[in-house]
């Protein structure tokens, strides 16, 4: 995707320890234009694949996943990193974050992921695959199905995308991030 790939190059930032920053137009401040765009170029991707369902992570993956299932007129669920006190019929699993260098309990409701949905994961970065897996688990145990994931960012040298991809799963990154050494963005 030629705009994001150029967006990244010129407003992303670049720390050490394979950190792209990117909040100034994905994940704290958003451009919705481009979050449209990325919205449009994931139901293209994933035109020929039978969802009912988007989820996602929050905080960062509710506005691909709102554009997502806006366009395809479809539900949308984020799956919580504190649990409610008023959550009941809850599916729970632990979820690593490499940005946060720490674990967390994401969950979400029977009532929301249910047996024989099938859906979409949608997130704004792919890197270990941490959050993948947690939602492969959290799909698992609704005895749903997972049709797909989409990341707007894939950093291709932490290989989650690999390890996904190796299990068979149809996985769509918009920019793929070869290398981020000496702090120099690299864009496959």
């Amino acid at each position: 995707m030629k705009i994001l790939k150029e967006r990244i190059l010129k407003d992303g930032k670049c720390f050490p320890g394979g950190i792209l920053k990117v909040d100034n137009f994905i994940n704290h401040q958003m451009d919705p234009i481009l979050m449209k765009s990325i919205g449009v170029e994931f139901v293209r991707r994933f035109a020929s694949t039978s969802i009912n369902k988007v989820i996602t992570v929050e905080a960062s993956g509710i506005a691909p996943a709102i554009m997502v299932g806006y366009l395809l007129e479809l539900p949308v669920v984020f799956a919580k990193k504190k649990k409610p006190s008023t959550m009941e019929n809850m599916l729970a699993t632990t979820v690593f974050s490499f940005t946060k260098n720490r674990s967390y309990e994401v969950c979400v409701s029977k009532d929301f992921l249910c047996p024989g949905d099938k859906v979409l994961f949608v997130d704004d970065f792919l890197a270990n695959g941490n959050a993948a897996k947690g939602i492969i688990d959290l799909v698992k145990q609704a005895d749903a199905e997972l049709a797909g994931m989409g990341f707007i960012i894939e950093k291709a040298f932490q290989h989650g995308g690999d390890e996904l991809r190796k299990q068979g799963i149809h996985v769509e990154s918009l920019a793929i991030i070869e290398s981020l050494d000496n702090c120099e963005i690299k864009i496959k």
